[in-house]
C-alpha cells in the first residue's frame, strides 16, 4: 500500500474540494432551469430542493482527472508516479475511457430522469446500453469460468444490480452518498493493499466527491442526489468493485471474490428485500415505496439521522470483514 499514498490523499482531497465548490454552483443552475425536486407523495420535505448532486459529484471526478493529466503532460510529477500512471493508462487505456464515459452516460441519463420523469422501460434500456458499452470495453467479471458470454451477462447484470440498488437507497438525507462513500473507501483500501494503483486512485477520488457532497445533503439537505448522483454513484462503484483482481498467483485467496458482497451487503440485501416483498405484493419492483430498511427504522421510532447513522455504521462493519478474506 505504499505507492504512491500522497497520490491517493489528493485525489480525495482534491475531489473533496471540487465537490464542495462545484456544488453551490450547479446548485442554482438547478433551481434556475427548474431540475428540483417538489414537494409530494412520500416526501418529507416542504418546499423544492434542487437535484444538482449528480452533476456537481460529477465535476467533482473530472477535474482532479484534468489536473492530473495537465500535471504529467508538464512533468510536474516525480518520475517514478509519471512512469506507473502511464504506464497502467497504457495497459487500462480503452477500459477506464469507457468506464469515463459510462459515468458521464449515467449522470446524463440519470439528470434527463430527473427532468423528465423517463419511462422505467426508457430508463432501463439506456442503464442496459451503458453496462453493455463499459462489458465490451473489457471489464468483465470471470468467476473462474471461461466464456465470454458468460461474463457478458454476469458483469451486465453485476452493474444494473448495483446502479439500481443504490438508487433504490436514495431514499433519506445523506443514506445513499454514505453508503458510496464507505463503499469507495473500502474498494479503494482493498485495491491499494493488492497494489492496484489506478483502481484505488479512482475509488479515493469518489470517496472525496462524496464527503464533499454530504454536508449540503445532511443531515439537512439544501440539494439531493437526484437520480443523476445516484445513477453515477452506483454505476462507478459497480463497476470499482469488478475492476481489481482479488485471486491472483500473488494472492491466491479464493475467499476473496466475494469481497464485493461483503463491501455492498446493506444496499443489495435492501434492494432484495424490497423487490421481493413488491413481488410478493403484486406491484411493480419499480415503484417506489416506504419499505426500505430506513423507513422501517423511522417506523420504530428512530430518527431519521440515527437510521441513517445506524444504516452507514452496519455497511461498514459487514465491509470491514472484507480484510479478514
Amino acid at each position: 500500500m505504499t505507492f504512491p499514498f500522497n497520490l491517493y490523499f489528493l485525489s480525495a482531497l482534491g475531489a473533496g474540494l471540487a465537490s464542495a465548490l462545484a456544488l453551490p454552483l450547479w446548485r442554482r443552475w438547478a433551481r434556475r432551469t427548474g431540475v428540483v425536486d417538489d414537494p409530494g407523495h412520500r416526501k418529507i420535505h416542504d418546499h423544492s430542493i434542487p437535484l444538482a448532486g449528480g452533476l456537481a459529484l460529477l465535476t467533482a471526478l473530472l477535474a482532479p482527472l484534468l489536473a492530473l493529466g495537465v500535471a504529467v503532460t508538464l512533468g510536474l510529477l516525480d518520475a517514478e508516479t509519471a512512469e506507473r500512471l502511464t504506464y497502467g493508462l497504457s495497459r487500462r487505456g480503452v477500459p477506464l475511457g469507457a468506464i469515463l464515459g459510462g459515468a458521464i452516460g449515467m449522470t446524463l441519463l440519470g439528470w434527463l430522469d430527473d427532468k423528465h420523469e423517463l419511462r422505467p422501460a426508457l430508463k432501463f434500456a439506456g442503464q442496459l446500453l451503458i453496462a453493455l458499452g463499459v462489458a465490451a470495453a473489457g471489464v468483465r467479471v470471470t468467476l473462474f469460468i471461461p466464456s465470454v458470454i458468460f461474463s457478458h451477462v454476469v458483469t451486465v447484470g453485476w452493474i444494473l444490480t448495483v446502479t439500481n440498488a443504490f438508487n433504490f437507497m436514495d431514499n433519506m438525507n445523506g443514506l445513499c452518498a454514505g453508503l458510496g462513500a464507505i463503499a469507495a473507501l473500502l474498494l479503494g483500501l482493498v485495491a491499494a493493499w493488492h497494489a492496484q494503483y489506478l483502481v484505488a486512485g479512482i475509488s479515493f477520488l469518489c470517496f472525496g466527491a462524496l464527503v464533499g457532497f454530504l454536508p449540503y445533503n445532511f443531515p439537512r439537505a439544501s440539494v439531493f442526489l437526484g437520480d443523476a448522483g445516484s445513477h453515477l454513484i452506483g454505476f462507478l462503484i459497480g463497476v470499482l468493485a469488478i475492476l481489481p483482481h482479488y485471486y491472483s498467483a500473488k494472492h491466491p485467496e479464493v475467499l476473496a471474490v466475494f469481497s464485493p458482497l461483503l463491501i455492498l451487503a446493506v444496499p443489495l440485501g435492501d434492494l432484495v428485500w424490497v423487490v421481493l416483498l413488491r413481488w410478493r405484493r403484486g406491484q411493480p419492483f419499480y415503484l417506489g415505496d416506504t419499505n426500505h430498511l430506513s423507513h422501517r427504522l423511522v417506523r420504530r421510532g428512530w430518527s431519521r439521522t440515527r437510521a441513517v447513522v445506524s444504516i452507514w455504521a452496519l455497511a461498514a462493519a459487514i465491509g470491514s470483514l472484507v480484510f479478514l478474506l
